[in-house]
């Protein structure tokens, strides 16, 4: 991305915030006369515009992933507290994005802290507006994948939990134990010293190349069925959540990265070119 480009990022990401935080506001609750969903929105640009201060200073991207994951376990405390409200859907929808943020950032912060760096930021971190823009960036990345959380939380109407709101629970278990398993696989095949160099082909990883990130897809799906019954009028926006989350992964920073970094690395071997002709992209095989 060049310097235009980064500068059209600076723009276009902020107003797409500004247009789904006056849609997820409509039949929403205030305070002091402000959209608490607006607060939420605001708050995720303003926690990462902060971060990325020290960040830039010190020309680290260390706790990048961290500030994501405390961006959307802040905002959801405080949607949660600003909204007064504590019906078990809010209190199950706040636990349940709080639990995976938590256990994602710690992950990814101890990854990060063992590697010493994160590549992909060896190239914008000296530049101050490609920096910028990628604290920006994860700011909307929380805003659209947690906007049916953030939304629901602040949302005025108020309906029992119904067997929409348990299927969504089953799926969310579901995709988080993916995600759990997987990251734990690969991190204890990582740790083997004769695993060096190799990639891994065991375990859920024999039955997709990515079932960390189809755990990641189908966890925000379950959270979208859990919010769906509190949702009207514009605050529908809220279902672009797991398709925002699916497109990422499998079309801009998951999946192409991943896979163009493996194929540059293993690519031409026998036994890679046969787990990668034998071994779905995504969905697990059964």
């Amino acid at each position: 991305m060049n310097r235009s480009q980064t500068i059209k990022s600076l723009i276009i990401v902020p107003i797409i915030g500004i247009l789904v935080a006056l849609a997820g506001s409509q039949n929403g609750l205030s305070f002091n006369g402000i959209p608490i969903f607006t607060l939420c929105v605001a708050l995720a640009f303003l926690v990462n515009w902060i971060a990325f201060v020290p960040a830039y200073s010190m020309q680290s991207e260390k706790f990048y992933d961290f500030t994501g994951s405390l961006t959307y376990i802040s905002v959801t405390i405080v949607a949660l507290l600003l909204s007064g409200k504590s019906d078990l859907r809010s209190i199950i929808l706040a636990a349940l994005v709080m639990i995976w943020a938590a256990r994602l950032g710690t992950f990814l912060l101890r990854r990060v802290s063992k590697a010493g760096k994160d590549d992909r930021f060896d190239a914008i971190k000296p530049d101050f507006y490609r920096f910028l823009n990628a604290w920006t960036i994860q700011a909307l990345w929380v805003t659209l994948t947690a906007a049916p959380v953030f939304i629901a939380l602040s949302s005025a109407k108020e309906v029992e939990l119904g067997p929409l709101a348990i299927a969504g629970l089953v799926v969310w278990l579901l995709g988080f134990g993916i995600e759990v398993v997987a990251d734990g696989q690969k991190t204890q095949f990582r740790k083997d010293p004769t695993n060096r160099e190799k990639f891994i082909s065991t375990g859920l990883w024999a039955r997709s190349r990515h079932p960390n990130y189809f755990g990641e897809i189908v966890l925000w799906a379950g959270v979208t069925l859990i919010a769906m019954p509190v949702l009207q009028g514009w605050q529908w926006v809220a279902l672009i959540s797991p398709l925002f989350v699916f497109l990422l992964l499998t079309r801009v920073s998951g999946v192409p990265m991943l896979e163009a970094k493996a194929d540059k690395k293993w690519g031409g071997q026998e036994d890679y070119e046969s787990y990668k002709a034998n071994t779905p992209v995504l969905i697990p095989k059964l």
